[in-house]
């Protein structure tokens, strides 16, 4: 058995979190960090989705680290080959490379109570041993498919849009995409030409705006190159926009009344037959469910080659699809190829990380599955020592580029890292109470959001009737939020002594 690899930071993921938390990692001068990544690549959500027509849904200039600026996006919207070449050019200027073991998915992370130090063990059975362990896993990675009865009994080729199988010849095929989320609307125009007949089966229609979408001129480009200011500027007025977004999910709801104009105005113009246009009109709030920006999705449900169905997915046979109307009658709908467009688990994603188990033997999916999914500032967990969640619980953004809450964290983590040195102990974690009053205000901000209000069920629910997902607010508020490690929050440990500071109400 190989001997284990001491480390004193363990970073899990090399996505954006990743990437960002080992280039911050070296300026502030730690240098003893190893990044494991259960792929062969960095990129993340942007390696695994490569499904056509794949783009951003934040305008580039701001999905973007703000310390790696590229000036060179051909579009404002990105392609997500695009932002995959940019993680990779932005890691390997790092030299993140040399740091990074890849093929090595994590099966457990177990802490050494007597050691403070986290075991880190592998899949193929090696083992990190590490004093702080970082996840950057997110949640947008684990499939979900809907357990319908039949579905390993389809005779034709099946894949989820993460996991898409580019050896499939999709021209002049009969094609089902079962879901209206982010992916359906970007694959469902980046398919409708290739395919011989399109079935879009939606369970909840979608808001859908339009992207305003260009090809950046490389004049333009130019001067985001040389002149600093210009891109500065139109990363601002980017994040002004998408914060103004944020303002009526969380404060002003009567603001997305445009979100709800531009999309029914969108479904007018260019969805001929009023039966479709009724059928993809939502009912709910804009906000509520995420909202979809994508070009062409509506002329791609006009074209005579597609249609929608609302009846509920009963089973798949080797055929097909069968469905259930309001009546009782089953119809069968008979395809080549079955697309899950289903997205991801995310308020469950903890329930996929492997085994978690911190101070006193504390399993953290069980933890959460009683309480479910929190965390203190969205970063640390009570009984969990030294580990630390990057885009964690109620971080995410239904309106804004996540990049700058990663950022924010990676911030945090550092300052952190360096507490505990300061205090001359071995670890740290959040007091109980401290994590408790946190979620307790998150919760009481979200009460009045679209997403808690809006007269939907999401992905951003938990079973518990929780959103855990989503901030409350903008992004500078949780900027503002995570700025300083409030100590008072932490209790400190090891070195043979205990530091703990009084807790403040």
């Amino acid at each position: 058995m190989a001997t284990p690899v001491e480390v004193q930071v363990l970073i899990i993921g090399s996505g954006f979190s990743g990437i960002g938390m080992g280039i911050k990692l070296q300026k502030a001068g730690i240098k003893d960090f190893v990044i494991l990544e259960k792929a062969h690549e960095f990129g993340g959500t942007w390696r695994d989705n490569v499904y056509p027509g794949i783009a951003c849904d934040v305008p580039a200039h701001l999905y973007s680290f703000s310390f790696e600026p590229n000036p060179n996006w051909s579009r404002m919207w990105a392609p997500g080959g695009e932002i995959q070449e940019y993680l990779v050019a932005v890691a390997d200027k790092h030299r993140l490379r040399k740091r990074t073991v890849f093929g090595a998915k994590v099966a457990s992370v177990i802490w050494d109570d007597s050691m403070y130090r986290w075991h880190v063990c592998t899949d193929e059975g090696r083992e990190y041993v590490a004093q702080f362990v970082v996840s950057g896993v997110g949640a947008l990675h684990v499939p979900s498919v809907p357990d319908i009865p039949g579905r390993k009994s389809f005779h034709g080729d099946q894949f989820h849009t993460s996991a898409w199988d580019s050896t499939v010849d999709l021209r002049g095929k009969r094609v089902a995409v079962v879901g209206t989320g982010a992916s359906a609307i970007q694959v469902v125009p980046g398919i409708i030409d290739e395919v011989d007949s399109l079935t879009l089966f939606q369970r909840t229609p979608a808001w859908v705006v339009t992207r305003p979408d260009w090809k950046i001129p490389s004049l333009v480009r130019f001067g985001y190159k040389w002149l600093p200011g210009t891109r500065l500027a139109t990363r601002l007025g980017i994040h002004l926009w998408q914060e103004s977004i944020g303002e009526g999910m969380t404060r002003h709801q009567q603001l997305l009344k445009l979100i709800e104009f531009l999309s029914k105005r969108d479904i007018n113009n260019k969805i001929s037959d009023p039966e479709l246009r009724r059928k993809l009109t939502p009912t709910y709030s804009a906000g509520c469910k995420r909202i979809g920006f994508a070009v062409g999705f509506y002329e791609a449900l006009d074209n005579p080659k597609s249609s929608v169905v609302t009846d509920s997915i009963c089973n798949v046979t080797e055929n097909g699809l069968v469905t259930r109307d309001s009546n009782g009658k089953e119809s069968l709908h008979e395809f080549d190829v079955i697309i899950w467009a289903t997205g991801f688990h995310v308020a469950d994603s903890y329930r996929y990380m492997g085994t978690i188990e911190g101070r006193g033997g504390k399993n953290l999916v069980e933890m959460w599955d009683k309480t479910g999914m929190d965390a203190h500032r969205g970063i640390t967990v009570a009984n969990m020592p030294n580990l630390f969640f990057l885009l964690g619980p109620n971080t995410g953004l239904g309106h804004n580029s996540v990049v700058i809450m990663i950022e924010a964290q990676i911030r945090y983590v550092i300052e952190a890292i360096k507490a505990v040195k300061k205090q001359g102990a071995e670890a740290l974690e959040p007091t109980a109470e401290a994590q408790s009053r946190y979620n307790e205000w998150v919760q009481h901000e979200l009460a009045h959001t679209v997403q808690n209000t809006g007269g939907c069920m999401s992905w951003y629910i938990d079973e518990h009737g929780k959103n855990r997902v989503l901030w409350p607010g903008h992004t500078g508020a949780y900027r503002r939020a995570v700025r300083s490690l409030k100590q008072e929050e932490y209790t400190f440990s090891g070195s043979n002594k205990t530091h703990r500071k009084s807790a403040s109400p």
